[in-house]
Parts: structure tokens; sequence; C-alpha cells
């Protein structure tokens, strides 16, 4: 299991003008905290902060942690940070086990032990056979399916959905949702989402922070609570800090 994905005063500016005002939340393993906003607000570039590849153009500070380990300044490669996207993003040239074994590395060696991997990711997924066959040939659920395959073998210890589902037809989207909110349990992942639909915040159950404007015109975040499976884990407090939740005991 990961650990908690912390992040501490995370501010996102363009040109001078505020897109994230600072940010602080912390993300329990196998839970997921939703940031709500309307497209255009900068939610997708505080994912890519996180995940090290946000634009020069656009002002970053604060700082990020997943477990005790401080990811900040760290490259890329080095954050073991996964991201869903609203593409896929597969290989069109590679077959669909090709696509899941780009995701395993050379850590895992051996051509037997790698297709092993790729078959049992497969059979997980209800796609048992599908190794050989052309990306092109799948339905959009199943692309997106064999997307999230393929990062989870990466073995990420935290994971970022910058609106997943929102290509998909209503009844895929409510089936790729729990596939992926099933798996981010299951991995023990911190999960930190961003969407502007809340029927995607209210299927994941956890907080939700809303990214909104002020008065004045600001950019101000704010904490919501939708049904949530997480004990106090939705209480809105100042500053749209999410705190996790406490430890059984911790009450008396």
């Amino acid at each position: 299991m990961s650990g908690a994905l912390h992040l501490e005063g995370v501010s996102i500016a363009l040109e001078g003008r505020m897109l994230i005002p600072p940010l602080s939340v912390s993300v329990p393993p196998g839970h997921v905290v939703t940031l709500m906003g309307p497209s255009g607000s900068g939610k997708s570039t505080l994912l890519s902060f996180l995940g090290g590849t946000i634009a020069a153009a656009f002002r970053a500070a604060g700082r990020v942690w997943i477990g005790e380990r401080e990811v900040t300044e760290e490259p890329p490669e080095r954050r073991r940070i996964g991201i869903l996207f609203q593409d896929d993003l597969l290989f069109p040239h590679l077959s669909v086990g090709e696509n899941l074994a780009f995701g395993l590395g050379p850590r895992v060696r051996g051509r037997k032990l790698r297709a092993a991997r790729v078959d049992a990711a497969l059979d997980e997924a209800g796609l048992a056979g599908f190794a050989a066959r052309d990306p092109a040939t799948l339905s959009g659920g199943q692309r997106a399916r064999v997307a999230l395959l393929r990062l989870l073998l990466a073995e990420p210890e935290a994971l970022l959905l910058d609106e997943p589902f929102n290509k998909l037809d209503t009844v895929l989207r409510a089936d790729f949702r729990r596939f992926v909110f099933g798996h981010a349990v299951a991995a023990g992942l911190p999960v930190l989402m961003v969407t502007h639909d809340r029927a995607d915040a209210e299927a994941a159950k956890g907080p939700v922070l809303e990214l909104g404007t002020s008065a004045g015109g600001a950019p101000e975040i704010s904490a919501a609570r939708v049904p949530c499976s997480i004990e106090a884990a939705g209480a809105a407090v100042p500053s749209g800090e999410v705190r996790a939740p406490p430890k059984k005991g911790a009450d008396g």
C-alpha cells in the first residue's frame, strides 16, 4: 500500500493571474478526493504540476509528498505518480499485450513472466485472449480498461484522474467508474480526481473540493459534501483543506 498523497500550499498562476489558490490536502491510501471546477479553471494544470510536467508558462508553488517522500523537485519518471486522461493514449503500432507490457518496464524480466503478468491483467479485466488484438479493434470501454491496466502495471504510488470518464457514454461511464475506483482502492492508491461532472464526484464517494470565484472575483476553493464512505473526511474546513480521517481509536 502507498502512503498518503500530500499537497501543501500548492498554487498555480498564469501571467500573474491566480488559477488555483493555495491548496493543502491529504489523500489517504485507497481513497479519492475530487476537485470540481469549470473548464479552463486550471484543474488539469494542477495535475500536470503534481506529475512534474507543468508547462513553463505557468508559475507553481507549494510542496508535494507521497508518504514521507517529497517529490516536488523530482523528475516525472521518479515520482511514481500515474495519470489517466480523457484519451486512452494507447500506442497504435503496438498490440494490446504490447501496450500493457510497456507499463511493466524493464524491472519485470523474462518473456514468460512478462507475458504471464499481461495475461493476468487482461483476465482480471474480462479481456482474456485480447493480447494479440490491435487496439483499433477495441470498443471505447475496452480501450479505457486497457489504459488503466497499463498504468497500474507500472505500479504507481499515487493516481491522478483527469476527467477520464468524460468521453464515454452514460452506460460505459458508470461501468468504467466502478472499474477505476475499485482497482484504485484494491491497490491502496491515493487518488486525486479533477472533473466538472458531479456524478463523477458522487461515484467516488469521497471528499469534494469546489473551485469557484469569490465575490471579489478571485478564485477560491471550498469544501463540499457528497455521500462519503470516509469517516469525517468530507467535513468542511478552512482554506480548502481536507484532513485525513482519524485513526481508529484516536477518539477513545
